[in-house]
């Protein structure tokens, strides 16, 4: 175990609280990000300001801090202010104009510069962003580098190695288009930010954690209020006690697998991918006890926070290894038993922490390729196994040679437990597709969704399923009852952008939908009883949030795991908590 260290701060002890007004050519602007660093230049705080262009921002931090100011269509204002602890100061900050169209471009979100991609058809742009934006943004500052069409395919091609599921043909037209679109030319787009009062009642902390090759996949919180950030890429566990800023690092246990466990034979992302477990979603029991799934190893991995020990319970393989292969997202029911997806496998796995034993349910194939896929995927990636990082199965695969592209894999991704009656359900990403278990006799019954690419799905405390269309980037509520679906269209930032709601959570008291905004830097809030939406701008570019959690007091908390991490503002994953009710 190694300790980062950073700033810690008391709690609501000595508190200094900063007032102003932010205007830009002396017009209040409303819904302008205050945000401030603490000295060591790890962690910061932000607020809103209101209709008034008002703000209020309570802090532990003192010492020689950074006080930025930022809007959308406006330019930063950064102040270096002097703090004492239990003091208080009125500062204003006046935002400026941008003095040319390089400085406009820079400052719009990814969404701004990907919807300027000239897509030859609609299917083309489907698949672009189902396959192309599910790991990182596309059109931010790294993604929008231009480059000849050869390097772009390049590119494409290495992540094809991490399972982007594309056709020869489909490859080529993205790559043509990348190069078109992104030119190096400025975009001159003009957004429009949704403002609402709510906004500035909000508070955002974020703790920097890891380092530029950190991938946080997912964060829990676990039953002592702490985060727990599961390093996908390096087999870490990243531990952050709110109360102290200090967060711990554990590393995995070292098994004589090779790097890139099953999936050895793919291009993993060079210098992040250096584990062997490859952790990706992570549950808590009532004794404690977390557990992780290994998308790599085929390993369920268990974390005891009291004695810090590690055990591994191997997922069988079965016949042509094709069991276990990529375990994704894992819940817990009302028993204690933990219901997880396995991807590649198109299966659902039930883990009883008590007996330690598995049991598997297959799921629906869906045709005749689907079925060739699930039948015979492990097959490949054992043969692959034998030519590392080489991308063998790209040319093993139907997907390729038969043209079939992403329509012959199910992908059965995000699960939840109804709360009301228990059940299992889960939704197929590539077949779209949700799908209920019956807990007692493991029955399977799956339902068409009316918008394609149904990720991570979560239950709201009245049993309604809430899911995000990744694809389409809508927001659909289903009724397990009627056996009926409503669709929501998420509000964007501007003309021809589209979104990419990767996840979302379902508060257990409010109900209130928190969606995540992943390509405009936004965590979006539904109140249903209402049908309207509140937006959050984060105070960092390059925002990717892959699962969202509730702490006790009502936060939504996260982390920022785009790849690779030094694409982010800030260069390094952070934990990030928002509070909506701060004032």
């Amino acid at each position: 175990m190694t300790l980062a260290l950073l700033t810690a701060l008391p709690v609501n002890t000595q508190a200094a609280t900063l007032t102003g007004k932010v205007t830009a050519q002396d017009t209040p602007v409303a819904g302008a990000l205050v945000t401030l660093w603490n000295e060591s230049h790890n962690r910061k705080e932000t607020v809103y300001t209101n209709a008034s262009g008002e703000y209020s921002l309570t802090t532990g931090f003192s010492g020689q801090l950074i006080l930025r100011g930022r809007a959308t269509n406006l330019k930063d204002v950064n102040l270096d202010i002097q703090i004492s602890a239990d003091t208080d100061q009125a500062i204003d900050l006046q935002l400026g104009q941008f003095v040319s169209p390089e400085e406009v471009s820079a400052a719009l979100t990814a969404s701004a510069h990907a919807a300027t991609l000239p897509f030859p058809d609609q299917e083309t742009k489907t698949t672009f962003i189902s396959q192309c934006t599910y790991c990182h943004q596309q059109g931010n500052s790294l993604t929008r580098i231009p480059r000849k069409v050869e390097a772009w395919s390049k590119a494409i091609w290495r992540m094809e190695g991490y399972g982007a599921y594309v056709t020869y043909g489909e490859h080529k037209r993205i790559a043509e288009t990348l190069h078109k679109g992104f030119d190096g030319q400025p975009v001159e787009a003009l957004q429009t930010p949704l403002f609402t009062p709510d906004l500035s009642k909000a508070k955002v902390e974020e703790w920097h954690a890891g380092g530029p090759m950190s991938f946080l996949h997912d964060t829990i919180i676990g039953a002592d209020g702490k985060l727990y950030g599961i390093d996908e890429g390096n087999d870490k566990l990243f531990v952050l006690d709110r109360e102290t800023s200090k967060i711990e690092e554990y590393d995995m246990p070292v098994t004589d697998e090779v790097v890139g466990g099953n999936f050895r034979g793919m291009q993993l992302p060079i210098g992040i991918f250096t584990g062997k477990h490859g952790p990706h979603s992570g549950a808590q029991i009532s004794d404690g006890r977390i557990y992780l799934t290994g998308a790599l190893s085929s390993n369920l991995i268990m974390f005891n926070p009291q004695d810090k020990s590690w055990k591994l319970y191997p997922i069988p393989q079965g016949f042509l290894w094709r069991k276990g292969l990529y375990s994704h997202t894992i819940r817990r029911d009302r028993e204690d038993n933990l219901w997880f997806t396995v991807l590649i496998s198109n299966t659902v796995m039930r883990f009883n922490p008590h007996t330690e034993t598995f049991t598997e349910i297959e799921l629906p194939h869906n045709g005749a390729l689907k079925w060739f896929t699930d039948t015979f995927i492990g097959l490949v990636l054992k043969v692959a196994s034998f030519f590392p990082q080489q991308n063998t199965p790209l040319a093993l695969s139907h997907h390729k040679w038969m043209n079939g592209g992403r329509d012959v894999f199910n992908w059965p991704y995000g699960i939840d437990v109804n709360p009301v009656n228990g059940d299992i359900w889960y939704g197929k990403l590539l077949a779209d597709k949700i799908g209920r278990i019956d807990p007692e006799t493991l029955e399977v019954t799956e339902y068409d969704v009316p918008h394609v690419g149904p990720r991570r799905l979560r239950f709201g405390p009245d049993g309604i399923l809430w899911i995000p269309s990744f694809d389409e980037g809508k927001l659909m509520r289903f009724d397990p009852q009627s056996e009926s679906f409503e669709s929501i269209d998420l509000p964007l930032m501007g003309v021809n952008e589209y979104e990419t709601p990767y996840a979302l959570n379902v508060h257990h008291d409010t109900g209130d939908v928190w969606i995540a905004a992943n390509n405009s830097d936004r965590l979006l809030r539904y109140i249903p009883g209402e049908k309207r939406f509140i937006a959050y701008p984060m105070p960092s570019q390059v925002v990717w949030f892959r699962d969202l959690e509730f702490t006790t007091e009502g936060e939504v908390c996260t982390s920022n795991s785009n790849l690779p991490a030094y694409a982010h503002e800030d260069g390094l994953p952070a934990f990030f908590c928002l509070d909506p009710d701060y004032l």
